[in-house]
């Protein structure tokens, strides 16, 4: 008897783990885009999704995760003549990401809630999830606007992390003083923009 609720119970989950559908992230119409601020000023680009997949059941979301290739970490707001590459150089350096050692970075979902009192074009998902940088893990919690259309997501989200629980504390007014205008803000501000397909 124990033995055939056992079965029945692992046919359970696995019929609910195989009725999801799995929407893969399209990595060329999908985008990161970072921003780093000084005191002064600061600089932006991007650093390209390697994979990821959405997970969907009865049309709503239900987790997923998503590899990010730190290598491509690009500076869009200056030219080549203006230290694009030395600075791209240096986010890739241990005083930043370190990406010889830790190429990409990732972002699992733990845990999904729609917001069903979501006006339209608000934010109707708050996704909690583990976020791996430099070979560090913290849980963070971000809203994004999700649409389901055609066996197409599109999603769009704003958050921010604190980057020296990452271990990233170049310039951080937390560990260095007297820094001045050197001085760089511990909050990384990021936008996301994803198209996936089923």
């Amino acid at each position: 008897m124990k033995t055939l609720i056992i079965l029945a119970i692992l046919a359970i989950i696995s019929s609910n783990l195989y009725s999801q559908d799995r929407y893969n992230i399209d990595v060329k119409s999908s985008e990161l885009r970072w921003e780093g601020n000084k005191v002064i000023g600061g600089h932006w680009g991007t650093v390209n999704f390697q994979s990821g997949f959405l997970a969907v059941k009865a049309n709503k979301i239900t987790g997923g995760e998503f590899t990010i290739d730190m290598k491509s970490i690009k500076v869009l707001d200056l030219k080549e003549n203006e230290g694009k590459s030395k600075l791209e150089g240096h986010l890739k350096s241990d005083d930043f990401f370190s990406t010889d050692k830790f190429k990409t970075s990732t972002f699992k979902i733990t845990k999904v809630t729609e917001l069903v009192a979501a006006k339209k074009g608000q934010p109707n998902y708050k996704l909690t999830g583990n976020m791996t940088i430099r070979g560090i893990t913290h849980q963070i919690t971000l809203s994004a606007l999700i649409e389901i259309k055609d066996n197409i997501i599109t999603s769009n989200a704003d958050f921010s992390i604190d980057r020296t629980k990452w271990n990233i504390k170049y310039n951080s007014g937390n560990f260095f003083k007297d820094l001045g205008d050197n001085l760089i803000k511990n909050e990384i501000p990021f936008k996301i923009k994803i198209t996936a397909k089923k």
